[in-house]
């Protein structure tokens, strides 16, 4: 038994997939985008040694693009294995995949506009909206906790992981002819004490542990702290009227900041002023996340219980429309716009900046991680200067920078998840975080359980 990592290891956090081999069965846990990263475009592929036609299954942990961004080119290539995950995994990985496809096409009509005009072959999209339609009727939603038979000899259990809406651990029993192994994928680990969701379930038993390390080199700064740091620079912006931008991740962390935001208007910590919601993909993303109360944490339970988050949350607009979007180019401050992408590697976000960094009333706030390469990460570092669509900006805006909203575990909620394993003695197997970070969970993990983290390259292959 075998698996061989096909992306998140070497230093990538993103293209997460992992195919774990028997004597009986082929199995996929996530097939996700590189996003970020040198030459990405290169690499979102199926590897040769893949062969998407041999697949018995494939399971996914969550919806996120850098997890199951490459699904639609198994299908592609004729792959007919059903792909297991929790419902609501299942309707943000439509909304997302559709998404991936329309920003596709809409990127390869223009470079293929210029290819043309040069007389040069035109390019095709990885791929297209049947594409994501055929992948997503292969598709089985599977519950918490229960065991599910995915492949011969393998089965799969899903425990919440805290990430985001529907996000999950994932622990396999595999057996054949030479015994039998027991594999847990963490999959994103979320914080503990975040709201909305519930925190991440440990598992107890494994022989072999892939653990995210996406923050293993450091924590958070705690959640109510970040909180006031966000109430501080707004309460700034609003004396000022200047403009808060907030390149935001539209499954999971816009939603985070509208309950935030509902709770200071809730306490009357500051006047209510408009909030811009710039973002189809986010506003769909929090009708589902109102369909699917029953994976809210007690508080968010209790509070809606109590008072109707659409009351605090009235001066929210969502801006549809590419022209509503532009409208907001002449709207003044004060006010709060959310835009995608995250990393400010495409989206409504970039006309934002290129319309605002230069002002020295506008603040940007970071609010996730900024993989290296992005103009995110550009940002975050102090870059004076950037390049938004061929066009050089002088960056005077405040740049701020807050972990504590990540979704990610830090370095203490990592080695706690792991505690529960610990006493196992499991294989313990580090992806999804740059080399800084895995070194440095990789010692604290020594230091903690005197067990040896081992940092793979893509295409190691790992037996069971």
């Amino acid at each position: 038994m075998k698996v061989t990592l096909h992306g998140a290891a070497g230093g990538d956090v993103t293209g997460s997939a992992y195919l774990i081999e028997t004597q009986q069965a082929r199995v996929l846990v996530d097939f996700g985008m590189f996003q970020g990263v040198a030459k990405s475009e290169l690499r979102n592929r199926v590897p040769r040694d893949l062969n998407p036609r041999q697949l018995d299954a494939v399971l996914l942990t969550h919806a996120h693009l850098d997890h199951t961004g490459r699904l639609p080119l198994l299908v592609k290539s004729h792959c007919e294995a059903p792909v297991f995950g929790t419902p609501a995994t299942r309707e943000l990985t439509d909304l997302i995949l559709r998404d991936s496809a329309k920003i596709q096409s809409q990127d390869i009509e223009r470079i293929n506009r210029r290819r043309q005009r040069a007389g040069q072959k035109l390019l095709e999209p990885l791929y297209r909206i049947e594409d994501v339609e055929a992948a997503l009727s292969q598709f089985r939603p599977v519950p918490y906790h229960d065991p599910v038979d995915v492949a011969p000899g393998v089965t799969a259990r899903w425990v919440e992981a805290g990430h985001m809406l529907g996000s999950a651990s994932i622990h396999l029993t595999l057996r054949d002819d030479s015994g039998t192994a027991t594999a847990v994928f963490s999959g994103d680990l979320g914080p503990k004490g975040a709201p909305i969701l519930r925190d991440a379930e440990p598992f107890q038993q494994a022989q072999t542990v892939f653990l995210e390390s996406t923050y293993g080199g450091r924590n958070h700064k705690p959640f109510q702290a970040t909180v006031d740091e966000f109430l501080d620079v707004l309460q700034t912006a609003i004396a000022r009227n200047g403009k808060v931008l907030v390149p935001t991740f539209a499954v999971g962390r816009a939603q985070l900041l509208l309950v935030i935001l509902a709770g200071i208007f809730r306490k009357n910590l500051l006047p209510k002023f408009p909030i811009y919601l710039d973002s189809p993909m986010a506003i769909e993303a929090t009708k589902i996340y109102r369909q699917h109360a029953e994976l809210f944490d007690e508080d968010l339970t209790r509070d809606i219980q109590e008072h109707p988050l659409e009351e605090d949350l009235d001066t929210v607009q969502p801006t549809v429309t590419a022209e509503e979007s532009k409208a907001l180019n002449h709207v003044r401050g004060p006010c709060l716009i959310m835009a995608g992408a995250g990393m400010c590697n495409a989206g409504r976000i970039l006309h934002h900046l290129r319309q605002n960094l230069w002002r020295t009333d506008t603040h940007v706030i970071f609010v996730g991680y900024q993989a290296a390469g992005s103009l995110g990460r550009r940002l975050v570092d102090g870059a004076q200067q950037v390049s938004i669509f061929g066009e050089r900006i002088a960056v005077r805006a405040a740049v701020h920078t807050m972990g504590g909203f990540s979704a990610h575990a830090g370095q203490t909620d990592l080695l706690d998840w792991l505690s529960a394993l610990a006493p196992c003695r499991p294989r313990v197997i580090l992806t999804h975080g740059e080399a800084n970070n895995q070194h440095a969970l990789a010692a604290k993990i020594h230091e903690a359980y005197q067990l040896a983290a081992e940092i793979p390259k893509i295409g190691d292959v790992i037996t069971l």
